[in-house]
């Protein structure tokens, strides 16, 4: 185990240091670029997990819904009379029309533009022109649109297109266990940015599965954050999702960065009293923050561990979602890459902020500056042309470049680090997808 102090694995948890558990699957560079790789993807694996559809906050009253496309398929949540979500292929069952072309509203019933069919909110046709004219009878109540397993956790409603997917809980698992101080599902969704990037999806859970990249894509984290591995926990799940947990508090360093100064001040702490030994500056913010939180309207904080006020938690689901829970103001972010409908050197990155209320706050601190604590509207960004932000900015730059190489004749698989084995090990479970093993 690395030397730190942190909290005790789940039952299912493995170190990072058991590479001998990988097989060693290579990681060749075609499989970021291959056309056929990319079919291989959407006929074994994309059409069998989970999929984040929307959030519930967008489905308010029954009728409500959202459009999640992906690739060329196109699916309907929509909020029932009795409260539920269901999810649809977004298709009419007549001729094959595409029965919504917005990304959502609210409706009554759901009316194809090209013939009249209409749809009641559980799918069921309800009315189709001249029904004495169908040699079969009137098909109204007879069809359906065709439905796909649908569930909710963290406040987004998930679909897949398997009919015979594991429970949403049992693919989870066990990340809702991990974040079950953290309430994701009364959180709001406060940024919300959709990036048009030139590289291949999974440059996301590659940079995401490990930290070997901190001091030189993102050399200001150290001031907030121990970039060194051994200030790092590592671990893998069976399910296939992975996490790291990181020590929060700057790197071996005198307390000289402003951030950090700040923090420490604005939990009443004297910054001087700590120079020199940032180790010590955590455990007292650990304690500042559990006696002060609540009075200053930081109730969130009272559900929260001792190591969950300070470190940083990065939880990669496979295959195309990463959760991090942050430490300040208790936000948790998430990013999750799509393919493009047709090239494979193209996807899209998309990222969220999610905030707790806090007691006489109706607004919340970002990078950028402040934002209303309510449910964003999407940023569509194309990188190259727009600033995305800090370090998704640094991180994009690396894997625009790192597609270019991926094509090289030069390279043939990656050589890695202890602590890059959960990189080995998303390529090794996407592999089991691609090969029948799962």
């Amino acid at each position: 185990m690395n030397a730190m102090s942190k909290p005790s694995l789940e039952p299912d948890a493995l170190d990072g240091g058991t590479s001998a558990r990988l097989r060693g699957d290579p990681i060749a560079g075609d499989r970021y670029w291959s056309r056929d790789f990319m079919e291989r993807e959407w006929d074994r694996m994309w059409t069998r997990i989970w999929h984040i559809g929307g959030r519930l906050a967008e489905l308010p009253q029954p009728g409500d819904y959202v459009v999640h496309n992906f690739r060329h398929e196109s699916v309907l949540l929509v909020r029932q009379q009795d409260g539920g979500v269901r999810a649809f292929y977004n298709v009419c069952q007549h001729r094959g029309n595409k029965l919504v072309w917005n990304d959502g509203g609210s409706v009554g019933a759901f009316t194809c533009a090209y013939h009249g069919w209409r749809y009641q909110l559980t799918g069921t046709l309800c009315y189709a022109r001249d029904p004495e004219n169908f040699a079969e009878g009137d098909p109204s109540g007879k069809i359906a649109l065709k439905e796909l397993p649908c569930d909710t956790w963290g406040g987004f409603v998930w679909y897949s297109m398997d009919p015979r997917a594991a429970p949403l809980a049992a693919y989870l698992d066990p990340i809702p266990r991990l974040l079950k101080n953290r309430d994701v599902d009364k959180m709001t969704r406060v940024i919300w940015r959709r990036i048009k990037v030139d590289t291949n999806w999974k440059f996301a859970s590659d940079n995401f599965n490990e930290s070997y990249h901190l001091p030189d894509v993102h050399p200001s984290m150290g001031i907030y954050v121990v970039e060194h591995y051994t200030g790092h926990q590592f671990e893998i799940y069976p399910s296939g999702h992975n996490r790291v947990v990181e020590l929060g508090h700057p790197s071996a360093r005198p307390i000289v960065s402003d951030l950090w100064v700040n923090t420490l001040k604005a939990w009443d702490l004297d910054p001087a009293a700590f120079e020199g030994r940032p180790a010590e500056s955590r455990l007292a913010l650990q304690r500042a923050r559990r006696t002060l939180g609540p009075s200053r309207g930081h109730h969130y904080m009272t559900k929260l561990e001792d190591h969950e006020l300070t470190d940083y938690f990065h939880h990669t689901l496979f295959p195309n979602v990463t959760i991090t829970a942050t430490p300040n103001d208790g936000a948790v972010h998430i990013f999750r890459t799509e393919p493009d409908a047709n090239d494979p050197e193209k996807c899209t990155f998309e990222y969220m902020m999610l905030a707790p209320a806090i007691e006489g706050v109706d607004s919340v601190a970002t990078v950028a500056g402040m934002r209303p604590l309510r449910e964003a509207i999407p940023e569509e960004l194309t990188f190259g042309v727009d600033t995305v932000g800090d370090f998704v900015d640094e991180d994009l730059s690396v894997a625009v470049h790192q597609q270019k190489g991926l094509h090289s004749r030069g390279y043939t698989d990656a050589h890695l680090t202890e602590q890059e084995s959960r990189v080995r090990r998303f390529h090794e479970v996407l592999n089991d997808y691609l090969d029948g093993r799962r």
